[in-house]
């Protein structure tokens, strides 16, 4: 096994414990709160999902770009800000580990709650312009925190955090707001609960697809080079480091895919 091979698996691996932690932590807060007739509550479920998204963030931003997200990786692929190679095993990573949580989940609490599944409480129509306006929101979000040398160094996590957490105080009760495709996809196959899971897929993609193309208009910055690795907080392809005295900012100077204090 070659170097670069090595690399790519380490992050393909990073990718799947991650997206992993999210599918425990998130879904299951959904299934804890079914089980325990509401001790969380809708707020309560949503904050899961913040915590966990930005705890991710924080702890492998700087290994695998922290997408935990299929939609996320798509998305920077499409405005030439991730390697089209590392693009499947990326998925497919993100993919394994989601279903890998919801065993865990299914072997420890059953099918309660829908397994945390995503199922539309409102129209199919609706549910879908619903998921694709937080998807949309949250990669403008990612874009700008990751691609944008005149945003805030250091908020990265944060900021996609609380993006997860508004959008899942308001769209949790009404279409689950999943804006990632591996969060569905994990407790439908497990639970086998499939209504209208297309959703779930197509909005997302295609949300996070729009904006980030509309952001790179909206910073009217280059492209990054092809093949160059992207994640939340930045470049991850960047070689030799340094760190801010919070140990969680790479250095990309000069680099027209990022700015020049994140990680």
């Amino acid at each position: 096994m070659t170097a670069k091979q090595r690399v790519n698996l380490r992050r393909a691996l990073t990718e799947a414990i991650g997206t992993f932690f999210l599918v425990l932590i998130g879904p299951g807060a959904a299934m804890v709160n079914a089980s325990s007739h509401g001790a969380l509550g809708e707020p309560g479920v949503a904050l899961a999902f913040a915590f966990v998204v930005t705890a991710m963030i924080y702890a492998f931003g700087h290994l695998s770009g922290a997408h935990i997200n299929p939609a996320v990786t798509i998305a920077f692929w499409s405005v030439r800000r991730f390697p089209g190679a590392d693009v499947l095993p990326y998925l497919t990573a993100q993919t394994l580990g989601a279903i890998a949580a919801s065993s865990v989940l299914r072997a420890t609490m059953g099918r309660v709650g829908d397994m945390g599944a995503t199922i539309p409480a409102v129209s199919v129509g609706a549910a879908f312009v619903l998921e694709w306006l937080f998807s949309f929101a949250l990669m403008l979000v990612i874009m700008a925190a990751a691609t944008d040398e005149r945003a805030a160094p250091g908020v990265g996590g944060i900021a996609v955090g609380l993006t997860v957490g508004f959008c899942a105080l308001m769209g949790g009760p009404l279409t689950g707001a999943s804006m990632n495709p591996a969060r569905s996809f994990g407790p439908a196959l497990v639970g086998w609960t499939w209504g209208a899971h297309w959703i779930y897929w197509t909005a997302p993609i295609t949300g996070m697809v729009g904006a980030a193309r509309l952001y790179e208009y909206l910073r009217n910055a280059p492209r990054s080079p092809a093949g160059r690795a992207l994640g939340v907080e930045g470049p991850i392809d960047v070689g030799p480091r340094s760190r801010q005295s919070t140990g969680l900012q790479l250095q990309s100077a000069n680099s027209p895919t990022g700015r020049h204090d994140h990680g």
